[in-house]
């Protein structure tokens, strides 16, 4: 999968104001671990995440992502009438029918003519979103594009510790595959798209490959609960470690195809935005695919698993910071549960980047 003709041009996101500390989860958690002699801390210990952020409880995602869509499309300047196509992609969506994108779109305000649907994909719905247009821009289909998500993760959490709070069989083992649920935070990331000789920044999407090992997918599965008719909260069943060893694994070998598709050499590569799940994650990741322990820009401890939006929000921030230096080759390492990996490649030149806090 190659491209010649499209740029990444800008990202909008919004964060939420709320903190909530892995501490005062632990908290929540007290009579859960003092039942099953669990040390206080353990979850900031295992994962690297201090703290993650919700949104107002009984918000939807769709609000955030129109905002996040507003920013970007702002910050990119590209006239409204270039807008051919609008993605959302995250985990989470208003409702099952229409698709949320229909209400972004609408806030937004672009035009009549844009395609307008969501895709959903696990952690890897935005990059999908990404390559979609990418494909539509090069086949000349359409001038520009936008993908955007939102992630709640406040019912995830909250949902996760009243069932662990309620059961009272809960044992050390039974109690692993929940941890990960505890991890999740919230945030709203949107990017738009165009064709080259409509940007300014000139940061070319240049390709990629993607790579499944779904002989993995029930490795970590969630949604409804349907054991009970009393809370609809979503729950999530997490095999951490099998989790963790399928996911690199995999990542190596799109990565030796990435980069042989890519005509990259080893060396060549210094920077790098990763999906943010935790620093055990982190750290495997890059010694496994053999890039510099510095190369990338970790969030996870700020915001924690942000699901869909990880990678762009950690794009986002790093961006701001000014992590990567004009000419330099980037690569965005994808993962998500399924397992798929999606690993695509950017001539960084610049990047419009417009950002608020929620209620801000």
């Amino acid at each position: 999968m190659q491209f010649e003709n499209v740029c990444l041009e800008s990202v909008g996101y919004v964060l939420p104001a709320e903190q909530v500390t892995s501490a005062a989860i632990e908290e929540q958690l007290a009579d859960v671990y003092e039942r099953l002699h669990l040390p206080a801390g353990r979850l900031e210990l295992m994962t690297g995440i201090k703290e993650r952020r919700f949104f107002a409880p009984r918000t939807l995602p769709g609000q955030f992502s129109a905002r996040a869509a507003q920013l970007a499309v702002e910050a990119a300047e590209l006239p409204r009438d270039a807008y051919g196509a609008l993605i959302h992609g995250s985990v989470c969506r208003d409702q099952m029918e229409p698709a949320t994108a229909n209400m972004v779109h609408h806030v937004a305000g672009l035009p009549e003519h844009t395609l307008v649907l969501d895709v959903s994909n696990a952690c890897l719905g935005l990059l999908n979103g990404a390559v979609i247009l990418a494909q539509m821009i090069e086949l000349g289909q359409i001038q520009a594009g936008v993908v955007v998500g939102a992630e709640l993760g406040r019912n995830l959490v909250e949902g996760t510790i009243a069932t662990l709070k309620a059961d009272t069989g809960l044992t050390r083992r039974s109690i692993k595959p929940a941890f990960a649920s505890l991890t999740i935070g919230s945030a709203s990331v949107a990017m738009t798209l165009c064709h080259r000789s409509l940007s300014q920044r000139k940061t070319g999407l240049i390709g990629g490959v993607w790579k499944n090992d779904t002989a993995a997918h029930e490795l970590c599965a969630g949604g409804g609960d349907t054991s009970s008719t009393d809370d609809r909260r979503p729950l999530m069943a997490t095999d951490s470690e099998a989790l963790l060893e399928a996911g690199i694994r995999l990542a190596e070998r799109t990565w030796e195809d990435a980069r042989t598709a890519l005509g990259w050499s080893q060396e060549s590569i210094q920077h790098a935005f990763t999906h943010q799940v935790g620093k055990a994650h982190r750290s495997l990741l890059l010694e496994r695919l053999g890039l510099p322990g510095d190369c990338d820009y970790p969030i996870h401890d700020r915001f924690g698993n942000t699901g869909a939006v990880a990678l762009p929000l950690s794009l986002a921030l790093g961006a701001e910071a000014g992590h990567v230096p004009a000419g330099s080759p980037v690569a965005l390492l994808g993962i998500g549960s399924g397992l798929n990996s999606l690993m695509l490649g950017l001539d960084w030149q610049s990047l419009a980047v417009k950002g608020t806090v929620e209620g801000s």
